[in-house]
C-alpha cells in the first residue's frame, strides 16, 4: 500500500506542475489514458464519449491547436494524444470482470483554473518544487488530486479483479470549472447503463479525516456571456447618431441585481465582469458581460435565467441595440440517493483513517455539473451520490495558496474501492 501511496503523490504532483484548463486537458488525458491502458482497462476517448453539440464554453480552434502543440512539448504521451487534439478530452475506462453483476461508475474531474500560483516560501508546492510551471494557471481546486485518486482506484481494481463482478466505469471528465464538461459526456450516453454512480471531491470545507457520503447542497446554475452591439458615433459632434451599448449594459446590470427572489428556495445572481466602450469621445458600440445565475432547484434557476433574458432584451429595446445571450456553462440540481450514500458512509466508518463520517450534508454552496450524470442515472432507475473527502487546506478553493494534505489520497482511494466491493456483494 505504501507503493500505491507514493504513486498517488507522484501523479498528483506531476499534474499539479502542468495544469490545463477546461477542454485543454490534453497532456493530462494522454497520461491518464496511457496508465489505464497498461493496467488493462477498455478505453473510449475524445468524441467517442463527448457530444460535440453539447459542449459549452469551448476554446477556439486556434487556442486548441496552440495548446496541442504545447502538450506535445511538455510531456504528453504521443501514442494517446491524438483523440484529444480537438479539445474533446474526456475518457471512459471500463473494467469488465466477465462475471454478472452491477455497473458502477466513478467520476473524476481533471481541469485547472486561470490562477497565478503563489511563490511564497510558506506555500508547500513551491517549497517542494512542484508548483505550476504554467504561468497564470493552477490546480487550485484539487482536481489534480481527483485525477490521481482515479488512477489509484484503477490500480486497486485491477490488482483485485478476481474478487470483483460486474463492470466498473471510471469517468475522467474535462471542464468541471464553469460547469461545462459533464453535459457533453452525459449527452453521449456514457452512463445510460449505470446502476450506481459516485462522484467525489476533496476539501470543500469538510475537515481533515472527516467524510460526507451525500452532498446534495449544490445549486443549479447557468453561466451566461451577454453582448450588446450598437452604433459608434462622435460623442461631441453627432451623439444622436450613436446607439449606446454601454448604457444598455449598465441598465441591465442594475436591473439584474434587482431580480426578485423566489419563494420556492435560494436564488443567486451575479454580474462578474462588464466591459464596454473604446474611448471617452466615442459612443460605445459594444459591451460584454459575464453573468451567472443559481437556484436551489433547476426550476428556480430557470426562473432567474428567464428574468435575465427579459431584462437584457428590454434594455436592448430601450437603447435600440442588438443583444446576444450565450450559455457557456450549466449544471442541474440533484438529490443524492441515500441508500447508496449509506454504503459509502459505512465504508468510511470502517476506515482507520476517518475520524468522523457523516451520511448527509445539504448546506447550500456552489454548483457542480456531475449532477448531469446523477440525474441521468437516477432517471434510468439507478442510484447516485456525491461524496466529499475532508482535508486540511492551506487556503480556500480557487485561492493562489490552495493546497491539500496528501495523506488524504490513499484513504480516499481505499474507501472508494471498498464501496465497489460492497455494492457488488449486494
Amino acid at each position: 500500500m505504501q507503493q500505491l501511496e507514493d504513486k498517488l503523490i507522484q501523479w498528483r504532483r506531476d499534474f499539479h506542475q502542468y495544469p490545463e484548463t477546461g477542454f485543454m486537458e490534453m497532456r493530462t488525458a494522454s497520461i491518464v489514458a496511457s496508465i489505464l491502458d497498461k493496467l488493462g482497462f477498455q478505453l473510449k476517448m475524445g468524441k467517442e464519449v463527448m457530444s460535440e453539440a453539447d459542449c459549452m464554453g469551448k476554446p477556439t480552434e486556434e487556442e486548441t491547436k496552440k495548446h496541442y502543440q504545447w502538450a506535445q512539448k511538455n510531456g504528453a504521451i504521443d501514442d494517446y494524444l491524438n483523440p484529444f487534439s480537438e479539445g474533446y478530452t474526456g475518457i471512459v475506462a471500463t473494467l469488465d470482470t466477465g462475471k454478472k453483476g452491477p455497473i458502477i461508475a466513478y467520476r473524476f474531474d481533471m481541469d485547472a483554473l486561470d490562477i497565478l500560483e503563489s511563490d511564497s516560501n510558506e506555500h508547500f508546492p513551491h517549497n517542494e518544487g512542484f508548483s505550476s510551471k504554467v504561468h497564470g494557471k493552477m490546480h487550485a481546486c484539487g482536481h489534480d488530486s481527483h485525477t490521481s485518486m482515479g488512477l489509484g482506484l484503477a490500480t486497486l481494481l485491477i490488482e483485485n479483479k478476481e474478487e470483483l463482478k460486474g463492470k466498473i466505469k471510471l469517468i475522467f471528465q474535462p471542464a468541471e470549472e464553469g460547469t461545462r464538461g459533464a453535459k457533453a459526456m452525459a449527452a453521449a450516453n456514457i452512463v445510460e447503463d449505470v446502476d450506481y454512480f459516485i462522484a467525489t471531491h476533496i476539501g470543500v470545507g469538510v475537515p481533515h479525516k472527516q467524510f460526507v457520503a451525500a452532498n446534495s447542497g449544490f445549486l443549479a446554475t447557468s453561466k451566461l456571456d451577454i453582448t450588446y452591439d450598437g452604433t459608434a458615433a462622435h460623442a461631441g459632434g453627432s451623439p444622436e447618431q450613436g446607439k449606446n451599448a454601454l448604457l444598455a449594459a449598465a441598465a441591465s446590470v442594475l436591473s439584474l441585481h434587482g431580480i426578485s427572489r423566489h419563494s420556492g428556495g435560494t436564488t443567486r445572481i451575479n454580474v462578474g465582469q462588464l466591459e464596454a466602450g473604446a474611448g471617452r469621445n466615442i459612443i460605445a458600440n459594444h459591451a460584454s458581460m459575464k453573468v451567472e445565475t443559481r437556484g436551489e432547484t433547476s426550476e428556480i434557476n430557470d426562473y432567474v435565467k428567464e428574468q435575465v433574458t427579459s431584462i437584457v432584451s428590454g434594455a436592448a429595446t430601450m437603447y435600440q441595440v442588438k443583444y446576444k445571450i450565450e450559455t457557456v456553462g450549466e449544471a442541474l440540481s440533484c438529490k443524492c440517493s441515500l441508500d447508496l450514500a449509506g454504503i459509502l458512509h459505512k465504508c468510511a466508518e470502517a476506515s482507520p483513517d476517518i475520524e468522523i463520517s457523516q451520511l448527509e450534508d445539504n448546506t447550500p454552496g456552489g454548483s457542480e455539473d456531475a449532477t448531469y450524470f446523477m440525474n441521468e442515472v437516477q432517471k434510468n432507475g439507478g442510484k447516485a451520490t456525491y461524496c466529499v473527502f475532508g482535508t486540511e487546506l492551506a487556503a480556500g478553493h480557487h485561492n493562489e495558496k490552495f493546497d491539500i494534505k496528501e495523506d488524504t489520497l490513499i484513504p480516499a482511494v481505499n474507501i472508494l474501492f471498498q464501496s465497489a466491493k460492497v455494492i457488488m456483494e449486494q
